[in-house]
């Protein structure tokens, strides 16, 4: 029995360390399941994210491209004190940044900095290769926290931070071609278009899908690509091709620019257009700016003036009213029309012209711009033909050009053409609005055959390194008879020929088109500054180009009719396009 509670014994304490034992070891087992040991991830997730598309010039010019930018930080708190400086040079002499700036940040700062927000891709590429060098040469140290006694390792780390958008064209094509504005998504830098170009073709523009490549890793590193893994391409946004030549467009912009100058004008806007198709080789203003760099002065540049800007057209309104009279057989060309020496009552307004006259014919009445003669042969227009006809040339509505935020303008509503009146104004282009783009269309009209073309910026569209599709464009409305239409035509080359239009005459091209010159409204009348404008075509054998210019409040001493402000500036253009080959006169 004495030898048997020895045993005993022997046999509770065995048990009770055994049991120990397996409380400690599911102890263990319960801390290290719940305890972040920093073991490292067996899944790897790799995304590489897409860029906006580009908008390319006819000549093969990008207008607006995108570029990936990276950010660099690292922890000075890893980096070798006394491999500062070989770390210093080594990192200037890879991302080009100042090193004063450099020291100065590493020297401010204990933890984690970030070195440069702005590193492009072909940086980012050497800085990763200077990251594994960096380890190497042992520049960054292992480093304890005193407090938890946990140690870590960060070398130089290069992630992507954003994108950037780069107008190399500088001011060139703007307001035209916008600008974009910025915004944070998963801590990613992303654009999108706010104005222009870049705000219409939003959808087109914009990254289509960014890549991804996701799986677990093996023992070398390498993402196993099985059922498991996720893989797919990213998609940049589409590539926007436009019908303007950037060439020209450059070349009319300084024209513009010294023609401001010499004028002493608010702004000067011109168009060249493609008579037959609608497609815009130059848009240009005088009013432009950097999208890479606005400043609170450039705010008033930043709308496109040629779509967002309307105004009382004045004398060039006449062809479209004498287009409608022809139209409804309300007129001879040849039908004269008493004059009153330039000055005429109409009700209790007194309607005056620049010139005086006692007679002249119906189509005179364009060529010399009698406000005096349109007043009196619009009256024979009924209110639904006057009216019907101004909406039939686009008139209160959008021209369709390819640009936001386009205003309708506005004419008078069908009861008011009851008013001998308003038909009389609105027959020389007064009592109503229109934007500069709906008169570029209109006068496609007299040089297309009767039919209005959309003017179009962009002609077509591509992914990168795929074909490209075509922008499908509205079908062509016939707005008069053909005949009507050519009539007109001759009326407008006789204006150049022989009437307000003479300084736009170019020997060896069919030169036709009509001024306008109109007071602007404020304070409850008419001020005494000006609109003067010029619509009209430069045709040869082969091309037929619709070239319109609107000079906005020229304050140059006697210097405000259209004939000596706008109508030069059209003959200027005119002349640049047979330099460039894109008119031949005939010899």
């Amino acid at each position: 029995m004495n030898n048997i509670k020895p045993n005993t014994a022997k046999i509770i304490f065995l048990f009770a360390l055994v049991f120990l034992g397996f409380l400690i070891f599911l102890g263990a087992i319960f801390y290290w399941s719940n305890t972040n040991r920093r073991l490292p991830n067996l899944t790897y997730t790799e995304i590489n994210r897409a860029l906006r598309g580009d908008i390319i010039s006819k000549d093969g010019f990008k207008v607006a491209t995108s570029k990936k930018l990276y950010k660099v930080s690292m922890d000075t708190r890893n980096l070798d004190k006394g491999k500062k400086e070989l770390f210093i040079k080594l990192y200037t002499l890879y991302s080009g940044d100042n090193p004063k700036k450099i020291k100065k940040i590493i020297n401010s700062h204990f933890g984690n900095v970030v070195l440069s927000y702005n590193v492009d891709s072909k940086r980012a590429k050497y800085l990763k290769n200077l990251a594994r060098k960096l380890i190497i040469l042992k520049v960054f140290k292992i480093y304890e926290n005193k407090k938890t006694k946990r140690t870590f390792l960060h070398g130089l780390s290069v992630v992507e931070s954003g994108e950037k958008r780069i107008y190399p064209a500088i001011d060139t094509l703007t307001p035209v071609t916008g600008y974009i504005k910025k915004y944070e998504k998963n801590r990613i830098t992303r654009v999108k278009g706010v104005k222009g170009l870049e705000r219409y073709y939003e959808d087109k523009l914009r990254p289509i899908q960014d890549s991804i490549l996701q799986g677990h890793r093996d023992i070398a590193n390498t993402v196993i690509l099985d059922r498991y893994s996720i893989s797919r391409k990213s998609i940049d946004g589409y590539n926007i091709y436009l019908n303007v030549s950037l060439k020209i467009q450059k070349i009319i912009e300084k024209i513009l620019d010294v023609k401001k100058t010499y004028l002493d004008a608010y702004e000067i806007i011109a168009c060249v257009m493609d008579s037959r198709t609608g497609s815009i080789l130059a848009l240009a203003t005088s009013n432009r700016f950097n999208p890479d760099s606005i400043k609170r002065s450039d705010y008033p540049s930043l709308n496109v003036a040629a779509v967002e800007y309307s105004y009382e057209p004045g004398s060039v309104m006449k062809p479209v009213t004498f287009a409608l009279l022809l139209e409804h057989k309300k007129i001879n060309p040849f039908d004269l029309v008493r004059i009153f020496g330039g000055k005429y009552k109409l009700g209790r307004r007194t309607i005056r012209d620049a010139h005086a006259y006692d007679w002249l014919s119906a189509e005179d009445v364009i060529v010399h711009s009698s406000n005096v003669g349109i007043a009196q042969i619009a009256q024979n227009l009924d209110p639904i033909e006057f009216y019907q006809g101004l909406k039939d040339f686009g008139f209160s509505k959008r021209s369709g050009i390819d640009l936001p935020y386009e205003v309708r303008g506005e004419i008078p509503p069908l009861h008011k053409f009851n008013s001998i009146t308003y038909k009389a104004t609105v027959g020389y282009g007064y009592g109503m609005r229109a934007n500069f783009m709906q008169l570029m269309k209109a006068y496609s009209v007299f040089d297309n055959n009767g039919r209005a073309v959309t003017p179009r910026i962009a002609r077509k569209f591509s992914l990168k390194n795929s074909k490209t599709r075509p922008f499908l464009m509205p079908n062509q409305k016939q707005v008069i008879p053909v005949a009507v239409a050519k009539r007109v035509k001759k009326i407008l080359v006789k204006t150049v020929l022989k009437g307000t239009g003479k300084a736009a005459i170019y020997d060896g091209l069919e030169i036709g088109g009509k001024t306008g010159t109109a007071h602007i409204a404020g304070g409850g009348g008419y001020t005494n500054n000006y609109n003067s404008s010029f619509f009209g075509f430069a045709n040869d054998k082969k091309n037929r180009f619709i070239i319109g210019v609107l000079v906005r409040v020229p304050k140059k001493k006697y210097n405000y009719y259209a004939s000596q402000t706008a109508v030069p500036i059209f003959r200027q253009i005119a002349q640049k396009l047979v330099e460039e080959g894109y008119l031949t006169p005939n010899q």
